[in-house]
């Protein structure tokens, strides 16, 4: 990705179909450069930890989710939210990686969709739309790499190359997720009413407390697209 992390905040954007679909999103957006990232370790399992001590599987913006997942066609007990996902499973977070393991303990604790991507591996701006169905979608399949496609009228993250993310916030394709590589990152949080905005921006200073103590030199920086 050549552009700065500035410029990448300020041109992502929501479809008005994915408006219509559902009015009441709004997403806190959350660019983070010159991150030193690394293998999880006793500060980001402790992480994990804490926020498995205070999950809540039935939070009422789980249900939001739910809800919106079933308006464009998904099912979503087969293919659950994000942070339905995390919350079924919260005593026994996989620990991936230090960046990985603060977002997801955010996630966890404060009932929120959050996703981490690797903004070195993008083309073009970060957009939410209704796909066609013909998008390229990276994933490993028994071992090798394969390509998938989204369905037609499901809710997807994309850029210029094809989505990054299927069924709103379901499965991270592979190619922009986070390593421990990673040095540039977006984080995209996801609210649905009733979730309040000031809880929205409280789980965004968490994951910025977080990935200040892990790369004190980080440069963060946040929008906020409702």
């Amino acid at each position: 990705m050549t552009e700065g992390s500035t410029a990448m905040l300020d041109t992502i954007t929501v479809d008005d179909a994915v408006r219509a679909l559902r009015p009441d999103f709004a997403v806190l957006l959350m660019s983070a450069e010159g991150l030193v990232n690394g293998p999880s370790d006793a500060a980001s399992g402790s992480w994990l930890s804490d926020a498995a001590a205070k999950a809540d599987p039935g939070d009422p913006h789980v249900e939001s989710w739910r809800e919106a997942y079933a308006a464009f066609g998904a099912k979503p007990k087969r293919t659950r939210p994000s942070v339905d996902a995390l919350l079924r499973r919260a005593d026994a977070l996989p620990a991936i990686n230090r960046v990985v393991d603060a977002y997801n303990a955010v996630s966890v604790e404060y009932a929120l969709p959050i996703g981490g991507e690797d903004l070195d591996t993008y083309e073009g701006p970060a957009r939410l739309v209704r796909a066609r169905g013909d998008e390229p979608f990276d994933v490993i399949a028994n071992g090798e790499p394969a390509v998938e496609n989204p369905v037609e009228g499901e809710v997807v993250w994309r850029d210029d190359k094809g989505v990054t993310c299927r069924r709103w916030n379901w499965r991270q394709c592979v190619r922009t997720r986070i390593t421990e590589d990673t040095k540039n990152a977006l984080f995209i949080l996801e609210r649905l009413e009733p979730y309040p905005l000031d809880r929205l921006r409280a789980a965004g200073d968490a994951l910025a407390g977080h990935l200040r103590a892990i790369s004190p030199g980080a440069r963060i920086e946040t929008r906020l697209l409702g």
